[in-house]
C-alpha cells in the first residue's frame, strides 16, 4: 500500500504563535519543528502498521524545510520546498496512492479555533469554496480526490476537525488542541503522537474503496482580501471578477484550473 502524507505546522500540538512557526527567523521554532517531525513520524508508523510499504511525505509548511528527515522510517520519501505545482501542499500526489493523510493542519481564514487560522497566506480575510469557509485541508484534500485518492485521516485543531468531518465519507480525526482567541489548550505532545499513530492505522484499515468523496460538478471560489488594493490587482488575472471593493469571484467546472489560479492570487 502506498500512502501520501501532507504535514503543516500551525495545527501541531505545541504551536500557538507565528514566531513558533518561522524556522528562518526564530530559534524558538526549533522545538515545534521537532514536534512536527514526531507527528509526521507517528502518522508514518501508523501507516506502516496498517500495511503501507511506501510513504511520500510533503513538508508543506512555509519553505518546506521543517521536518528532520533523518527521523523518518526507511520506506518514506520526503518532498521539501516547492516546485510551484498547482497541487501545492500535496505536491507529488497521484493516482498510485491508496490514501492520503493530513497532519498539523489548522482552521480556515476567518474562523476561530486556532490563533493562526488562515488559508494559504495572510492576505485573505476569508476564502469560500461553494459558500463554505475554505481551509487548506479542504482545498488540498479535494486535490487528492481529483487524483482518485481518498483522504482518510486528519490531525489538527479541534474546530478544523469538527468542520471537516463531512468532507470525506470515512475521515478519522485527531484533535490535538483547541483555540480560544489568541490562546490554545493542547493535549500532551506524547499523547498526540500516540493517538496519531493509532488513529491513522485505524483509518487505513478501513475499506478504502468506500472512502473517496464525490467532488462537486461546479466550483465557485470567492476571496475577500484584507486590503482592497489586492482585490484590484488580482482582478486582472484570467477568470476572476471583482464583485465588491475587497472580493473576487472565480467560477469553473475544472478544479485543476482553480488550484492553478490559487498559485497567483495571494
Amino acid at each position: 500500500m502506498r500512502v501520501f502524507i501532507s504535514c503543516d505546522i500551525e495545527g501541531i500540538t505545541t504551536t500557538t504563535s507565528w514566531k513558533e512557526t518561522n524556522s528562518h527567523v526564530e530559534l524558538r521554532s526549533v522545538p515545534h519543528m521537532n514536534q512536527m517531525t514526531l507527528e509526521a513520524k507517528a502518522a508514518c508508523d501508523g501507516a506502516i502498521a496498517a500495511g503501507a510499504d511506501y510513504i511520500l511525505v510533503k513538508d508543506a509548511h512555509g519553505s518546506g524545510e521543517n521536518i528532520d528527515v533523518s527521523q523518518l522510517p526507511e520506506c518514506v520519501e520526503v518532498i521539501r520546498n516547492s516546485s510551484g505545482h498547482p497541487y501545492g501542499m500535496v505536491q507529488g500526489v497521484d493516482d498510485s496512492f491508496s490514501a492520503a493523510m493530513f497532519v498539523g493542519y489548522h482552521n480556515a481564514a476567518g474562523r476561530e479555533g486556532n490563533p493562526m487560522s488562515h488559508t494559504l497566506t495572510l492576505a485573505p480575510h476569508t476564502i469560500k469554496l461553494n459558500g463554505i469557509y475554505c481551509s487548506e485541508f479542504m482545498l488540498y484534500s479535494y486535490a487528492c480526490a481529483l487524483e482518485g485518492v481518498p483522504t482518510v485521516f486528519l490531525a489538527g485543531d479541534k474546530q478544523l476537525c469538527d468542520n471537516s468531518s463531512s468532507l470525506h465519507p470515512m475521515l478519522k480525526t485527531v484533535a490535538v488542541k483547541d483555540g480560544v482567541g489568541a490562546s490554545t489548550k493542547s493535549i500532551s505532545p506524547q499523547l498526540a503522537c500516540k493517538r496519531i499513530c493509532e488513529v491513522s492505522e485505524t483509518a487505513l484499515r478501513q475499506d478504502l474503496s468506500k472512502a473517496l468523496c464525490k467532488l462537486p460538478d461546479y466550483f465557485e471560489l470567492s476571496i475577500t482580501y484584507r486590503e482592497h488594493a489586492r482585490a484590484t490587482r488580482y482582478s486582472y488575472f484570467p477568470g476572476f471578477r471583482k464583485i465588491d471593493d475587497t472580493t473576487l469571484l472565480f467560477e469553473t467546472k475544472d478544479y485543476y484550473e482553480l488550484l492553478r489560479a490559487c498559485q497567483f492570487v495571494f
